[in-house]
Formats: structure tokens, sequence, C-alpha cells
């Protein structure tokens, strides 16, 4: 006799799973693995998944859900990159970490309340209390994933260079750097910059700001007190200009990169640019505008080229270096700021030959040279490739992050201007709507954004920050630091703030 029972048959072919007991047909149409991530993430916090748990081999869950593995595959990447799971090989993937408890919501603030990180213009320490305030989700510009960093590559590499250390090696080095990294500094750039420099030419700094703080002391003691700056370009850089002793006329920036003929009209003898991706506008120095700067260069001038983040390219071929086309009239600046971490305080500066000697003796005495154990390790990570190789995994995670801010904007922000999409590691949006429209935010004021932001745990930066002349209102957000879920909710958070502002809400 025939036992079967066709309606039971039917009942076990629905797909789903007794893990957490998921149904694939809950998640909405195309979001599939961000819907697994979600839940996953949402197990993992309440404790249904708690620390040291494995999770289900992706083909098994793929089966048992009845879509494809790739769907399952990014799920868990996308808690890989959340450092919540991670792969232990044969053991599969195991939960190493929960997410922390949310705080309540704070209530929103009065319209006339503002935090005093915000109260008047910028002054020195003005980053350093940004960054003292707690803050759930951080978007400022400028800071790298730094859960990404390759700490079992940088551990091999400083175990091979400290097995090779000699005695004599541990003391006072040369203040130029070390050559062993100059030496990989000078390959990376012509890999990478279409750089060709010899390792003598290459004076390694404590960062891109001892890099701005040596040559803004060389310029002064060699007769020169002012060094245009873009406009808007960063606050930071200004700040080390003005500390050292020179002025910083601003130079308009436009869709082709810093004005060239405002820059003439200044008079300045020394110019600082952002060229591949000018920061904050994400605008690339156009041909034209190359051509333009660099006979005003060639007529005396002198190119200050901060090479920020020019490695982070997503929709462009790259853009070659200033440095590569007029080397006697360019110093390039450089580091792995944004690259690895801040924390390391490793970059470097390729001055014109003139002004050579001069930085190696202001960075003599400024610290006699930088720590010499730090730069051995990075020269192993660049040559044997494990920079690239890290590069390449960031380019992809960037990448989906920038997607997610711009698709956020575009739900949550409706009419604001996204700018700079095609590089680097923030978004400029700027409130252009046309006067007296529905989107009309002309009269917006970015601080006022920032600062009811930041009383309810967003971090950004307001535009103004940024900009000496009258500028459009704007923020500046950095991405490559949070995961688009939370790069999301903050953005939400950014739209209610200027609705209610706007009077909209």
């Amino acid at each position: 006799m025939d036992r079967s029972n066709p309606e039971a048959f039917q009942r076990s072919k629905v797909p789903g799973s007794d893990f957490l007991q998921l149904r694939a047909e809950e998640a909405p149409r195309g979001g599939l693995a961000e819907w697994l991530a979600r839940r996953l993430r949402a197990a993992i916090a309440d404790g249904r998944l708690p620390v040291g748990s494995r999770l289900p081999a992706t083909r098994v869950l793929a089966g048992e859900l009845q879509v494809s593995r790739g769907v399952v595959t990014e799920a868990y990447q996308r808690l890989t990159e959340d450092g919540h799971v991670a792969g232990r090989g044969r053991n599969g993937t195991v939960v190493v970490a929960a997410p922390p408890p949310q705080p309540p919501p704070a209530e929103r603030p009065a319209a006339s309340a503002r935090s005093p990180v915000f109260d008047g213009p910028p002054g020195a320490d003005v980053f350093d209390r940004l960054r003292a305030v707690p803050a759930r989700i951080d978007l400022s510009p400028g800071l790298p994933d730094l859960s990404a960093f390759p700490r079992t590559a940088w551990l091999r590499a400083e175990r091979a260079v400290l097995d090779g250390l000699s005695a004599p090696d541990l003391g006072y080095g040369d203040p130029r750097g070390s050559e062993t990294l100059r030496r990989a500094v000078s390959r990376w750039l012509a890999r990478n910059r279409g750089i060709r420099a010899d390792p003598d030419e290459v004076l390694i700094v404590a960062g891109v700001a001892q890099a701005l703080g040596l040559i803004a002391q060389v310029l002064r003691d060699d007769g020169t007190g002012a060094a245009a700056v873009e406009d808007p370009g960063s606050l930071g850089t200004r700040q080390h200009l003005r500390h050292w002793g020179l002025d910083t006329p601003p130079v308009p920036v436009d869709g082709e990169g810093v004005r060239v003929d405002a820059l003439r009209s200044s008079g300045a003898p020394a110019v600082v640019l952002t060229p591949a991706h000018q920061f904050p506008t994400g605008v690339v120095l156009g041909g034209e505008r190359r051509r333009e700067l660099l006979r005003w260069a060639g007529e005396g001038g002198l190119v200050v080229e901060d090479d920020y983040d020019a490695e982070h390219r997503y929709d462009r071929p790259p853009v070659p270096a200033l440095r590569s086309l007029l080397a006697e009239r360019v110093c390039y600046t450089g580091s792995v700021s944004k690259l690895l971490a801040p924390a390391l305080r490793i970059g470097w500066i390729l001055p014109p030959a003139g002004h050579r000697e001069a930085l190696i003796e202001a960075k003599r005495y400024a610290d006699l040279g930088s720590a010499a154990l730090p730069q051995l390790v990075l020269a192993r990570l660049m040559d044997s490739g494990g920079l690239e190789r890290h590069l390449r995994t960031l380019r992809g995670r960037h990448r989906r992050r920038r997607d997610a801010v711009i698709a956020a904007v575009r739900r949550h922000l409706p009419g604001a201007r996204v700018h700079g999409a095609a590089a680097g590691l923030h978004l400029m949006v700027t409130f252009e709507g046309p006067a007296g429209g529905p989107g009309d935010c002309s009269h917006l004021d970015d601080t006022a954004v920032a600062a009811a932001a930041l009383a309810r745990g967003v971090t950004v930066h307001p535009l103004s920050w940024h900009a000496q002349r009258p500028h459009p209102p704007g923020l500046v957000l950095g991405y490559a630091a949070r995961t688009p879920a939370v790069l999301a909710e903050g953005v939400a958070v950014l739209g209610e703030e200027v609705r209610r502002l706007r009077g909209t809400g």
C-alpha cells in the first residue's frame, strides 16, 4: 500500500531551516544576503549565538534555505567585516564577538542646543575635542577601517625583522629614515603612483602632519610668507600651516580642480594641493588645469602635493601624481595612515632638490629621525606584496560601504547632492535645493546639523569647517570605518535632523 502523503511531501519542500527558524520567503526581494546577515547579527546580539558557537556550513544553510551559496557566503562575509565571526579553517565559521549593547535613543536636542565642539570657529584642538565625545556612529572623514589592520601579516613581518636585526640596528639611525624603507617607498611609488625616485630622494617623516610642519618651517625660513590652499580644503592642513607662521590665502576649487587663474591672482609663491582626490570635494585635477598648474610652477611656483588617499579608487583609472611630471617644482607627501592606521605615524616627503637638505636638517632637529623598527616592518610588508594584497581587500569593502552611504543619502536626504564618489574614504554632501522650493536648504546651518547629530551619537564634519569663503551648506561623511547597516543608520539620523531644522520633520 502506498503510504506516502503528498501534502506532507509538499510541506517538506518549503524552504527553511531549523537553524534560528530562518525562512527565506521573509526576505525582501533582492535583499537576501542583507536579511540573513541582519538575522544572524541579531541572534549574536541577544545570545542565541554565543561567542564560540559555530555557524552552519555555507553549502548546508544554502541548501536548507534553497538559495544560492553566494547569498550565505556574502552574509557571513558581512559579519566577518563587522568583526562578529571569523573563519577557523576546518572548524568552520565561529562567533568571536557580540555587538555592543545599544544605548537608549538620546532625546532630540532643542532647536538652539549645540555641542560645545561647535561653539564658534573651530580651534586648534577641535578634532581632539570631537574625538573625545562618545559617539555610536563615527562618520568622520579620514578615518580608515582600523578593524581591518592586517595584524597577522604585520606580526609575521615584525618577527622576520627582529630575527634579522643586529644590535647596532637598534641605535640612532639616519635622520632621513631607514634606507630599507626609503628603497621600499621608492618602489611602491613607482608601481602605484608613476613616480620614479631614487631612495636618496625620500625623507621618512611621522605622517603628513609632520611633513607639512617641516615644509612650512623651511619655506618660512626661506622668506616665503604664504602658501595658498584649496577652498574648500582641509581644515587640518590650514591649521598646521598657520601654526608655523604661514598665511593661507584660499583658492577656489570647481569641477576641474583648483582654479589656477585665482592662484596666480593670490600672489602666493607656493600652494598645497590634493590633486588626485581633492579634499573634501573629491574632484580630480583636470588635464588642462594640470598643464596650467605646471606652467605656473615652471615660472617659479612651488606645489606641495598631498597624495593622502590616491590608492583608494573604485570607478576610475589612476591619475599620475604631479610629482611624476615636474619633480623639480613639486614637493610630494604621502603616508600609510589611510592604508593601514594613523597610529603608525609613518609618511614620506619627496622634496625638490633645492629644498632637500633644509628639510633633512629640519627633520634632524625635530626628532633625530623616526622610529626604526616600524619602518623596517613596513618595508617588509611593502616588498612582500602584503600591502598591495591588503589594498585590494580594502577596495572591495570600501566600495560596498560607499554604495551604502549613497543609497542612504538618496533615501533620507532627498535633494542633497553627493560629490567625490569615485575614490577615497569620504563623500561630500551639499544641500543646494532651489530657493523657496520643497528642497530649499540654502539657509541651513551645517554646524547646527552636525551638533544635533552629535547629540544623538553620530559624528560628522560640517562643510563650513573646511571652507574659508561662503559655500553652500553641507557635510563631509567618512564611510570606511563602519559597516553598511551602521552607515545607513547614521545617515537616517542626519536626515531626521535636517528635516527638523528645516521645520519639515
